[in-house]
């Protein structure tokens, strides 16, 4: 049945029903027809059935505040289902370990790496900053005996300095908070926070060190890597 002023019987499906009335009856108006054209096809999807024809106005019951509450709780819904798929997606994008993390040779604008697989523990990195804005972002990853672990730069920078001294020698240091996205150590969970302080000596001198800080659900991940073996990058370089 079609005709320009359907009834319905919506049967549970009536705010539905009266939604597709009053956005057929705004694009009408709206063009300037005389009788607004009800999509049929549109008020059948929706669960609603014609069953007679009226001359004048629907006595479809308008409750636009329903309608509105009904729509406000779906766009919410639909916001919530968004963000946990966004955050399983994220958190499917790492796995522990370094296999995603490579060695970036020359020089980053930060970066470091400590040793190589088969070495007890190893740990390596890189990424951006701006020092201006005190800002920073990369990844990083550490592997030991207890498991592996990848981790995220917090965007916030901690720390930083051209004037530092450590081991007895001048150079940058940064100070960074990490976060676990990848874990397998069953005591450091996913989402977990650390730090890690970044050290590269200057004046032809070689002494770089790295050195993460966990909270004691994850110490064993924390390590301290120091000597000619480790070559980091810190700016201004």
């Amino acid at each position: 049945m079609t005709c320009a002023w359907p009834v319905c019987a919506c049967r549970g499906a009536e705010a539905a029903c009266e939604f597709a009335q009053i956005a057929a009856e705004s694009r009408a108006a709206a063009a300037g027809a005389g009788a607004p054209r009800a999509p049929h096809a549109r008020l059948l999807m929706a669960g609603c059935r014609i069953v007679r024809c009226a001359r004048g106005y629907s006595p479809c019951r308008v409750r636009t505040g329903q309608i509105t509450r009904n729509l406000g709780l779906a766009v919410a819904v639909l916001a919530v289902l968004l963000a946990l798929s966004a955050l399983a997606t994220q958190a499917s994008a790492y796995s522990a370990g370094c296999g995603q993390v490579p060695i970036v040779y020359g020089i980053p604008p930060w970066g470091f790496h400590t040793g190589y697989p088969g070495e007890s523990s190893f740990a390596r990195g890189h990424g951006e900053i701006n020092l201006e804005a005190g800002t920073v972002s990369g990844i990083m990853c550490q592997e030991d005996g207890h498991g592996a672990i990848t981790m995220t730069v917090e965007h916030r920078l901690v720390y930083h300095s051209h004037y530092a001294q450590m081991w007895g020698y001048p150079g940058n240091v940064m100070k960074i908070t990490l976060r676990v996205r990848a874990s397998s150590d069953p005591r450091c969970k996913v989402g977990t926070l650390g730090r890690a302080t970044l050290f590269a000596s200057y004046n032809g001198v070689r002494s770089d060190s790295v050195q993460f800080f966990f909270p004691a659900a994850c110490k064993d991940q924390d390590h301290l890597y120091h000597g000619t073996q480790v070559n980091n990058q810190v700016p201004p370089l």
